[in-house]
């Protein structure tokens, strides 16, 4: 009788072991995959900044007198539509001993600006995107003034141009 009670003891035992096992490792993902939705929250949400303040002509003073002096149609207010925000996952980056996470924005307007100035207002862009992730993370204190790159736990994030479609 003795022997019964033991042995369901033992099996309610290696049961609960291998199921606080999974818990532990499915944490340990989860926690990343949180990790990237809030640094593509992040993301969007510095885009739409980006294309706010760029498509209203608001910039610091230093952007404001070389646009002033070189891309004069900057200085007006303009329409950008974002069509799509995504990231690529780059692989392990020995520098930062970090998976690089590269984000990619897709716009267009309906405008007609030069290249020189798309390159501008995609710099507008991709700073506010970068902004972003760094205030999502608390992380400015570790980047540059640019936010290029961004730090998080498990993740270095970087911006590719935009591309005008």
């Amino acid at each position: 009788m003795m022997e019964d009670r033991a042995q369901i003891s033992a099996e309610f035992l290696f049961l609960m072991g291998v199921l606080i096992l999974i818990v532990m490792l499915s944490i340990a993902f989860v926690a990343q995959e949180q990790e990237l939705s809030q640094a593509m929250a992040s993301a969007r949400n510095g885009v739409n900044e980006g294309v706010g303040t760029s498509s209203s002509a608001i910039y610091p003073e230093d952007t404001y007198r070389e646009y002033s002096t070189a891309k004069e149609s900057l200085l007006y207010p303009y329409s950008v539509e974002i069509v799509n925000v995504s990231y690529t996952d780059m692989g392990y980056d020995k520098n930062f001993e970090k998976r690089w996470i590269q984000f990619k924005v897709y716009a267009k307007t309906s405008e007609r600006f030069d290249n020189d100035e798309l390159v501008s207002i995609g710099d507008r862009i991709n700073y506010n995107l970068r902004k972003s992730i760094a205030i999502s993370f608390n992380s400015t204190p570790s980047t540059n003034r640019l936010y290029n790159p961004v730090f998080s736990q498990h993740y270095v994030y970087t911006t590719a141009n935009v591309k005008w479609v």
